[in-house]
């Protein structure tokens, strides 16, 4: 077993923004684990170390007190792409590689184990990212799963839900019962014991297993269709719809209509209406009657904006990507394959449009300049409503990401 194991980012975490302004793309979550996590798992007695872009050192490092970050020991070390989508068999891979040798999929670097010596021609800070081809590395091919775009962690979704489920849950969850609540398939459905379920309440795990987290709390007249993950102390509100493949973080607040989606912790949908094959954000809120289309009417695939450049997603089903501290007021409504950027404002009659670049205020009538003081003046009031307070590190990391897309932002009116 290799003892230092790195999980890095590389270029390519460009193509899963507006995601990874504020996080790593190993902080992604898809299935009930985050792509950190799930690595971590596979490699429980190693020492982790995280490498991650010279904006979010400071963030990272504030979130991960215990563990190096862009830091190295001359040691011998193993480096795993935080965009892999690990199983057992690429992890078993990834164990047999010899010193010095990498792992390639596709042309693109799985993992790379370097001796001490060589880690100064691998890490240096002159690059936001690991360099591989400064040195002779013996290459091996293999069949791994990268994460390239947001809708991979949306399709993928229910799958790494089962996946994660028996990875992690070990004893049966329905630790108490539940009056008057409707269980289907009971066998496949955990409840932690901390968390309260309402009457009136309808599980069904027929499709896949439902995970409840600690102190989650389902209200009344609620439906649950598995594979369904919701995380440590979040809401189900009542009469809500929580359809299958869908991952709920914690600390969420989530109502209405819910299906293939993925919501980061700390973020709201408490009213009516539908998020489809989406993927949110931290610190996100939807006004009441949100909705968004993830199918075209000639049910063709969609198309998403990427880059600049239109991308086929290969998919007949994309709803919305939206970026951290984003809000929309009431009544919003969204286009197939529509992607937000971070710390917007969304309003207005109509479809605003597909691209909407960070910082923007508007909707389909205009877009404006968010104004950076703005936004943290507002971020210091939401987030002590959980509980959490803005960072220095993380009010410097907005400050750079403000900056960072200065070139949309003189696109807007």
């Amino acid at each position: 077993m290799k003892k230092n194991i790195c999980i890095y980012e590389d270029q390519k975490h460009e193509t899963l923004l507006p995601l990874v302004y504020l996080r790593p793309v190993y902080d992604l979550r898809c299935g009930i684990l985050t792509l950190r996590e799930k690595i971590k798992q596979q490699f429980l007695t190693s020492t982790l170390i995280l490498h991650t872009r010279k904006s979010l050192h400071n963030s990272v490092q504030e979130k991960n007190p215990k563990l190096n970050v862009n830091f190295f020991a001359d040691e011998d070390t193993l480096f795993i792409n935080g965009r892999l989508l690990i199983d057992k068999a690429i992890a078993k891979e990834i164990k047999k590689i010899e010193l010095n040798s990498v792992l390639i999929s596709q042309d693109e670097v799985v993992a790379a184990y370097i001796d001490a010596n060589h880690l100064k021609d691998v890490v240096s800070d002159k690059s936001d990212f690991p360099t591989f081809d400064n040195i002779d590395l013996t290459v091996k091919e293999a069949k791994a799963k990268l994460i390239s775009y947001p809708w991979d962690l949306v399709n993928e979704n229910g799958n790494q839900i089962r996946i994660d489920y028996n990875a992690i849950v070990k004893e049966v969850g329905l630790l108490k019962k539940y009056s008057f609540v409707e269980y289907t398939n009971k066998k496949e459905i955990f409840i932690a014991k901390e968390a309260k379920i309402d009457p009136f309440v309808h599980l069904d795990a027929t499709y896949g297993p439902i995970y409840i987290g600690k102190n989650v709390h389902v209200n009344s007249h609620s439906l649950i269709q598995g594979p369904v993950f919701i995380g440590e102390g979040s809401t189900i509100k009542a009469h809500a719809a929580i359809y299958h493949d869908t991952s709920i973080g914690e600390y969420c607040k989530v109502g209405g209509e819910v299906e293939a989606s993925i919501v980061h912790s700390f973020s709201n949908k408490q009213h009516d209406g539908f998020l489809g094959h989406a993927y949110l954000g931290s610190w996100v809120n939807l006004g009441a009657s949100t909705n968004n289309s993830d199918l075209k009417n000639n049910y063709g695939n969609i198309s998403v904006l990427i880059k600049g450049k239109n991308v086929d997603t290969k998919s007949q089903f994309v709803g919305l990507i939206m970026g951290d501290h984003s809000k929309t007021a009431i009544n919003t409504m969204f286009n197939t394959g529509t992607i937000v950027g971070i710390s917007c404002n969304v309003f207005g009659a109509g479809f605003p449009p597909r691209y909407i670049p960070s910082f923007s205020w508007g909707g389909s009538d205009f877009l404006r300049n968010y104004d950076i003081e703005k936004c943290i003046e507002v971020a210091k009031m939401v987030l002590p409503r959980r509980k959490q307070q803005l960072t220095q590190a993380d009010e410097e990391l907005l400050r750079v990401v403000y900056e960072a897309t200065k070139n949309e932002k003189a696109k807007r009116v």
